[in-house]
């Protein structure tokens, strides 16, 4: 039987999905990225970090590939290490939601991504390594345009809180999750990881069932639902297990590279 060829797209998370757990990147998945490219592929990563995340990823995969951060909302050249591309919150889309969600969860603190830094209200607890990078605190969230908007609540879990934001402000912005704690990423209406890879594969050329992706978490699902196959490590949440088509090993197992090593022999 003659075997189907290789996907010309592969898209996958990082965080959770292709990195390890402490955030490296092992060197077998390193290598099997390596193959993808070897062979003519785009390899693009696609995921919730801000670009600012994006330096110790570039190096560790060579400055190979593209990345789409914030949830789709920057397009960012790993080569250049430049934003090409950015989709932002308005002002007046940021204090509206703002104001509805302080006036329906009081216990709300906020945070914002910018297209070049991170700032955060006081009482906003970092996470991540923005405990490291000298993220700014601010009296207002709703200064300008933004990437990202984040609200975290200290005591609800994620699905729970994701299902009062979607109600409250859904119709304003796009509303996700891709952390165990009670944090939601909002991006401007419409914006996802999906959108975002479906834009750069019609600018290429490349139709959705080119296309293999990777995820673990519930903003993986737009992606992954786009792609003509999808992938969930095996130690993705609930929803994403149910999701894909396919099941492959857990992160700290290589389970992107054991697929993408049999796509691309």
């Amino acid at each position: 039987m003659q075997s189907l060829p290789a996907p010309r797209l592969v898209a996958t998370d990082l965080d959770g999905t292709a990195l390890r757990t402490d955030g490296t990147v092992s060197p077998r998945t390193v290598a099997a990225f390596g193959k993808v490219e070897e062979s003519g592929a785009v390899l693009a990563f696609v995921t919730g970090r801000p670009p600012r995340w994006m330096s110790g990823v570039a190096a560790a995969v060579r400055h190979r590939g593209l990345a789409i951060c914030a949830n789709g909302a920057l397009i960012y050249d790993l080569h250049t290490e430049r934003i090409v591309e950015s989709h932002l919150i308005t002002v007046e889309v940021l204090e509206e939601v703002v104001a509805q969600l302080r006036a329906n969860v009081p216990e709300l603190v906020f945070s914002v991504e910018y297209e070049a830094g991170f700032a955060h209200e006081s009482d906003f607890l970092l996470g991540g390594l923005d405990r490291h990078q000298g993220a700014v605190r601010v009296d207002s969230v709703t200064a300008r345009p933004c990437a990202k908007l984040l609200a975290l609540h200290a005591a609800m879990g994620a699905d729970e809180l994701q299902a009062i934001v979607d109600e409250l402000v859904g119709h304003l912005v796009t509303a996700t999750h891709s952390s165990r704690r009670g944090l939601i990423e909002m991006s401007a209406q419409g914006v996802t990881k999906a959108s975002a890879l479906a834009a750069f594969a019609a600018q290429h050329g490349i139709k959705d069932t080119q296309t293999v992706a990777f995820g673990d978490m519930p903003n993986d699902l737009p992606m992954l639902s786009w792609a003509g196959t999808s992938y969930a490590v095996a130690n993705a949440h609930p929803d994403v297990l149910a999701a894909v088509d396919h099941v492959t090993a857990a992160n700290d197992d290589d389970g992107v590279a054991r697929v993408l090593e049999e796509l691309y022999r």
